[in-house]
């Protein structure tokens, strides 16, 4: 098993990118292993963050958005706008730290208003 090579925060050499910077690039790993890693050194003994870096040349570009794939989305986000009480679309992604939408989770404060 072979060790990654390991460079300190903001010191990578170009040619590497981490996932959110292969996105912004319209690319993915598309299948490649971890390349390298940055750790950042953190304080009182904590371990280092470490992010996981990719090849840029290995890289494939981003999948289209295919008819199929936006159905699912929207369904998907539908779902997550739903209130599971009154079943009613609540025109923004339900929190989970609620479970339902406001109207439903604070019934007293609508009526006052």
């Amino acid at each position: 098993m072979s060790t990654l090579p390991v460079f300190r925060w903001h010191l990578a050499p170009d040619g590497y990118a981490t996932r959110r910077q292969l996105r912004a690039r319209d690319l993915r790993p598309g299948g490649q292993d971890v390349a390298a890693q940055l750790e950042r050194p953190r304080r009182r003994g904590r371990p280092p963050l470490v992010a996981y870096l990719y090849r840029v040349d290995l890289a494939k570009p981003v999948r289209p958005m295919t008819p199929g794939r936006w159905r699912a989305h929207d369904a998907m986000m539908r779902a997550r706008r739903t209130c599971p009480e009154c079943r009613r679309d609540a025109g923004y992604v339900i929190p989970t730290s609620l479970g339902s939408c406001v109207t439903c989770t604070y019934p007293e404060e609508q009526c006052a208003a």
